[in-house]
C-alpha cells in the first residue's frame, strides 16, 4: 500500500471510531474528505457518469447510515469502498431501469442519458473486475483518471517503463476479454 492510502487509512479509521465515539467535528471532516475521495473513486472506476455530485451524495447517504458497522479493529478502506462500489451500481442499475421506463413512455431521452450508454459502463465495469488488480489500477489512472504514465507510476511507486508495460498488458488482456465474449476489441 503506498504512503499516501496508508496516511488516509490510519486518518479516517481514527475520525471514524471517534465520530462513533460522537464527535461531530471530526465526522464533517471526515465526511468532507471522504465526498473528494468517493468522487475520485467513482470516477475511477466507472468512468464519467451522469450525475456524478448525486451519485456521491446517495454514498456519503450509504455510508452515514453504515457508520455503526465499521469495527474500528479492521481496515477503512475496504469497507468504505465496498460501501460506495455497490450504492454506485445500484445507482447505475436504478438509473438504467427508469431510462427504459421513459424510453418505452415514448418520453424524449437526453442523448448523454442513453440507456445504452449505461450498460456500456456496467459491461467495463465487467470487464475491469475479470483483470488482475495491478493491471485494474493501472487501467483505471490512465484511462479512467487521465494520468500519464509517468504520473501513474510515481503513484503506484514504479518506475515508468513497469508502468508502460503494465499498462499494454493490461490492454491485451481487455483485448483478450471482449474477444472471449464476441464483444468488438
Amino acid at each position: 500500500m503506498n504512503k499516501r492510502f496508508l496516511d488516509d487509512e490510519v486518518r479516517w479509521a481514527d475520525w471514524m471510531a471517534r465520530a462513533q465515539g460522537g464527535d461531530r467535528a471530526v465526522y464533517e471532516t471526515l465526511l468532507a474528505e471522504l465526498g473528494v475521495a468517493i468522487e475520485t473513486y467513482i470516477r475511477v472506476r466507472f468512468g464519467p457518469i451522469d450525475a456524478l455530485e448525486d451519485c456521491v451524495q446517495e454514498c456519503l447517504i450509504a455510508v452515514h447510515a453504515a457508520r455503526q458497522t465499521y469495527d474500528p479493529q479492521r481496515l477503512f478502506r475496504p469497507w468504505l469502498f465496498t460501501i460506495v462500489r455497490h450504492r454506485t451500481i445500484d445507482l447505475l442499475r436504478q438509473r438504467r431501469t427508469w431510462l427504459s421506463m421513459l424510453d418505452a413512455l415514448g418520453a424524449e431521452v437526453p442523448v448523454e442519458d442513453q440507456s445504452e450508454r449505461l450498460l456500456r459502463q456496467i459491461d467495463g465495469v465487467r470487464i475491469l473486475e475479470q483483470l488482475s488488480p495491478d493491471h485494474r489500477e493501472m487501467i483505471a489512472l490512465s484511462k479512467y483518471g487521465g494520468y500519464t504514465t509517468a504520473e501513474a507510476a510515481d503513484y503506484l511507486g514504479i518506475t515508468e517503463s513497469a508502468a508502460k508495460a503494465r499498462l499494454l498488458r493490461a490492454l491485451a488482456a481487455i483485448r483478450s476479454l471482449l474477444e472471449a465474449e464476441g464483444l468488438p476489441a
